[in-house]
């Protein structure tokens, strides 16, 4: 089936994506530890305030709102912006967009500064970090004064907010790795649903109108696919209590030469750089393509003439599972009066409500309420939404992306590109990441 037009691009080129993120994990190690100096000369106990009552009746206010969306997902979030404005005769929030690179390593200091935001977005994995550098505060208060509970979210995104048994993050959304196909290729190949019998799928495309349908990357997003792989062969990417790495594990292993067999069958040529295969998928130079739904809206505008369709990853191993992530709400550790607390409240509460219009940028709504409406459902995105329960995400623990950045995100580049065999690869980031989990226990206090 043909994808209908009608979204602009979404976040995505996946090379600002990946060295955003990756540059903002190299840059945390210059933040002020929390076991370290006296840290901010603010609140560090729960975002109270005013009682909520559903609305801001207080005096007019001002509130500065933080995040990274840079790509095709800020005009969404602008047109929010500009509609909660609109009603709100009494709140002006003014958005202000940063490379996420940037924004990760600005938060902490302009909190300690005192002129960080009034609210925030962070990724997940990210959520620890900030709390336990104290640029964040603790939302529990808030959640329940805005009367949210597990039940109305995602469970794995809600738990996922969690660090030291405090909540840190209102969930936004959900975004996962997904699977791409072109529907001209894979109906010549006379597939009907290449998630079903992929590894069938991909030797009829091969012997028919793809010679090398599913090219394997060695770089972004190579470290989601082998995460996806790890969980769905029964591994975790590190042990229970986060203290050590795990993802050397024969699961890993298996994982990782899954991978690197993609080559050897001549599914993929050798040596594929940093979105290489993305754009041989939207030019139909391979058939199917394993990305983050944030290419959804990218796609649209950027290969409008391309066939495709998109769907939940295909079970390689014993257990569906995917990589995800998410965007959450987070409100600044600093010192703000109650109206402007109260009118945060509003606005968290007021856009989580209107998460569904939140989908146009690609994204899973978060909130149960918002993927029920028949306009989630007639989303390409809905079609990965199907087993929520398969979402899998990194766990609430300090510097964890810088570990991964540093382990096997390295770890996997060199096995798909030959320097190392998966086994050998796999257990050097190993050490790499005990070495890093055990400095970041003692730099964050933690």
């Amino acid at each position: 089936m043909h994808i209908p037009l009608g979204s602009p691009a979404t976040p995505a080129p996946s090379r600002r994506r990946f060295l955003g993120l990756a540059g903002a994990a190299a840059g945390v190690g210059l933040l002020t530890a929390c076991g370290g100096s006296s840290g901010p000369t603010v609140n560090t106990g729960q975002a109270t305030g005013k009682a909520y009552t559903g609305a801001y009746t207080g005096p007019k206010v001002s509130l500065s709102f933080w995040n990274g969306f840079t790509g095709g997902d800020g005009p969404y979030m602008k047109k929010l912006v500009e509609q909660f404005n609109a009603e709100h005769h009494n709140i002006k929030v003014t958005m202000t967009t940063m490379q996420w690179a940037d924004y990760y390593k600005k938060v902490p200091t302009a909190v300690m500064a005192g002129q960080g935001p009034n609210v925030g977005i962070a990724h997940q994995h990210w959520l620890a970090t900030l709390a336990a550098r104290r640029a964040i505060l603790p939302l529990d208060d808030v959640a329940r004064e805005l009367k949210l509970a597990e039940s109305d979210f995602i469970p794995a995104i809600w738990q996922a907010g969690l660090y030291q048994d405090k909540r840190y993050g209102i969930p936004l959304d959900v975004h996962c790795l997904a699977s791409y196909w072109n529907t001209d290729l894979v109906k010549k190949a006379g597939i009907q649903d290449p998630s079903s019998g992929f590894e069938s799928a991909l030797a009829k495309l091969a012997a028919g109108p793809a010679r090398q349908p599913f090219w394997m990357p060695n770089q972004w997003p190579a470290h989601m696919i082998f995460l996806s792989l790890l969980w769905q062969n029964g591994g975790t990417p590190f042990t229970s209590d986060a203290s050590k790495a795990a993802f050397d594990s024969d699961a890993g292993v298996t994982a990782l030469t899954w991978m690197i067999d993609q080559m050897k069958k001549g599914y993929s040529p050798k040596n594929v750089a940093l979105d290489t295969q993305y754009n041989a998928f939207k030019t139909s130079r391979n058939a199917i393509t394993w990305d983050g739904i944030w290419q959804i809206n990218d796609l649209r505008t950027t290969a409008p003439s391309l066939h495709w369709s998109v769907g939940f990853l295909p079970t390689i191993g014993h257990t569906p599972a995917v990589w995800a992530d998410g965007h959450n709400f987070v409100l600044m550790n600093q010192k703000s009066d109650d109206n402007k607390l109260a009118a945060s409240k509003t606005f968290i509460d007021w856009i989580g409500q209107h998460s569904a219009e939140w989908a146009g940028a690609g994204m899973i709504p978060a909130r149960n309420s918002a993927r029920s409406g028949a306009d989630f459902k007639a989303r390409p995105q809905a079609a990965v939404a199907t087993k929520l329960g398969a979402f899998r995400f990194l766990p609430a623990v300090p510097g964890i992306d810088d570990v991964g950045n540093q382990s096997y995100v390295q770890a996997v580049a060199k096995a798909v590109l030959g320097q190392a065999s998966p086994k050998k690869a796999l257990a050097d980031a190993a050490r790499t990441a005990d070495q890093l989990l055990a400095s970041n226990r003692q730099k964050f206090g933690s």
